[in-house]
């Protein structure tokens, strides 16, 4: 069998194999053979986490400075909440889609086309003169996003194929982007906007990110990986009908969320019950879709394996509320604390030092200690983290809430995205790789624009409807409180989820990784061994003909 079967990957039309040699170690904690130093290699991560981190790096960024450009735009709150919602929706959209595009024509020019280009429109956001044009702006944003992280996960995935230590620590250090990107996003936001103004939090992200494109220039490694050419079948495999339904979709009903508290009506408004009743059911014909379409962005046989859909199912219902309770939290420090933009970053830093040491350890023991244990850990943690926000009161002390749930909230996030992450990559192919990779971030993309949507709902409505008596009464911090409850409802979900989990360690000795196979790989496979079973049939009566005329076979 060839080094390429043994991979699991499938083969092509014409039989032929994936020049996938070059960049394949052949020691699984060796140094890849596609990079010529420690130091490119260590750029090269740097580069893919800097990608991976471009969404969360936005979402500090217009955390902290949200409620200055608000002022400044006069900005509703719905309007403000987009400002994130926009580039959380449109990238968990369009990451298949981009997914797909990067596994067949290429992942290293669409990587470092992508960092360059939501630079650029960095420094068109900074410009912005109304709410509407600065929320569109960062939809776009998302987009770019979007492009990026499927090749930057699809390269991770090709180069580290096999399980093993030097995998584990690569891709910690890749998932630490998100929370990371987040926190310094915050920091640096929060450092612009006090020295100069909000605008220019987008230009100094355009300038980080155009440093990292010219790093990732020098760096990535050529893709070796086989391309297809583009004509009606490639087209029909990049599944347009799926991404608008999901685009559509998702857009709807967040919309609806989001405006329903506002309309004139409230929720029996008419137009927030059509985007919300049209956007349920293009979610529901996507997954149809999905199931009935023959070049769907998702393998819907994926989904068959009980750990993969345990995993991310109980990711979700902590995503839901993990950019909820950092998002709310820093406008409550702005908004009823007063603190300054850099102040508020000041106190968002507790996740940069948590964060770094959750995936520095979970690096070091996801090959040593049980993956449910750890799941179960980051659970607990996301509860604790959002009750503990949640039951806080204007005046109380930020040591004795904010700051551990800061910390419990990274810890969960961390601890559940490393463990995820590393299943979701060793359950799909070579040549799948940048799917699976948008497969796992659109789930959390998704999570928070939905989350977003959820929270702004609750928030507008207890902030019209306050209590006036219990153990809220008369308290400004209870709308955000009330958003802190809802995180902790959902994360409550994955906690009963995790007993059902039978994932063990990743990444020990002799781990072999876990292949779901495509409907079309198994059928491919299953006519292969059809075909090879008829062979040998032919060639044994061929030779025992031989042996009935005296005509001998050569040993050799």
């Amino acid at each position: 069998m060839s080094d390429h079967a043994e991979l699991g990957g499938n083969s092509t039309d014409d039989n032929t194999m994936p020049p996938l040699e070059p960049i394949i170690s052949k020691h699984t904690d060796a140094r890849p053979d596609c990079f010529k130093s420690t130091i490119q290699e260590s750029l090269f991560v740097l580069s893919v986490t800097m990608a991976v981190a471009m969404s969360s790096f936005l979402q500090g960024s217009v955390t902290v400075m949200s409620s200055f450009a608000g002022k400044s735009l006069h900005m509703t709150t719905a309007e403000i909440t987009w400002m994130n919602a926009a580039s959380a929706l449109s990238s968990g959209a369009l990451l298949l889609f981009f997914g797909s595009v990067a596994d067949m024509f290429g992942r290293k020019s669409i990587f470092i086309i992508s960092m360059l280009l939501f630079a650029v429109f960095c420094v068109g956001a900074g410009f912005s003169k109304t709410g509407l044009t600065l929320d569109v702006l960062n939809g776009v944003l998302g987009i770019f996003s979007a492009s990026a992280v499927p090749p930057a996960q699809g390269m991770l995935g090709v180069i580290y194929q096999k399980p093993g230590q030097r995998k584990n620590k690569v891709f910690a250090c890749f998932s630490a982007g998100n929370p990371l990107g987040f926190v310094f996003g915050s920091i640096f936001s929060g450092l612009a906007t006090q020295l100069f103004n909000w605008r220019a939090s987008y230009w100094l992200l355009a300038m980080v990110y155009l440093v990292v494109s010219v790093i990732a220039l020098f760096t990535v490694p050529n893709d070796e990986t086989t391309k297809v050419t583009f004509n009606r079948e490639t087209l029909k495999k990049l599944d347009l009908p799926g991404t608008a339904m999901t685009i559509l979709g998702i857009g709807m009903f967040c919309a609806a969320l989001s405006l329903g508290v506002d309309a004139p009506n409230g929720w029996k408004t008419p137009y927030v019950l059509v985007f919300l009743i049209l956007g349920l059911s293009l979610i529901a014909a996507f997954v149809v879709w999905e199931i009935k379409y023959p070049y769907a962005m998702i393998d819907m046989n994926i989904w068959k394996d009980r750990d993969f859909s345990l995993l991310l199912a109980i990711l979700s219902s902590g995503f839901l509320g993990f950019p909820v309770l950092s998002f709310w939290l820093a406008l409550y420090f702005q908004t009823e604390l007063g603190y300054s933009a850099l102040e508020t970053g000041v106190h968002m830093l507790p996740m940069v030092v948590v964060g770094l040491l959750a995936n520095l350890v979970a690096a070091l023991i996801l090959h040593r200690v049980s993956n449910k244990l750890l799941m179960g850990i980051g659970a607990l943690a996301y509860i604790f983290s959002f009750v503990l926000a949640a039951v806080q009161r204007l005046g109380d002390s930020y040591w004795a809430f904010s700051f551990p749930s800061l910390c419990l909230c990274v810890i969960g996030a961390d601890l559940q995205f490393n463990v995820a992450n590393m299943y979701v990559i060793s359950s799909m192919s070579v040549e799948k790789q940048s799917i699976a990779g948008s497969l796992f971030q659109t789930l959390t993309r998704l999570c928070t624009a939905v989350g977003y949507g959820i929270a702004t709902a609750i928030f507008n409505s207890v902030q019209s409807s306050p209590s006036t008596s219990g153990y809220y009464a008369n308290d400004a911090a209870e709308p955000y409180a009330a958003t802190w409850w809802f995180s902790a409802g959902a994360a409550v979900l994955g906690v009963c989820l995790v007993p059902w989990l039978k994932i063990g360690t990743q990444g020990h000795a002799g781990d072999k990784g876990r292949l779901v196979q495509s409907s079309t790989s198994l059928e491919k496979e299953k006519r292969a061994a059809e075909v090879q079973g008829e062979g040998e049939t032919v060639v044994q009566a061929s030779g025992e003909k031989d042996v009935e005329k005296g005509v001998g076979s050569n040993p050799a």
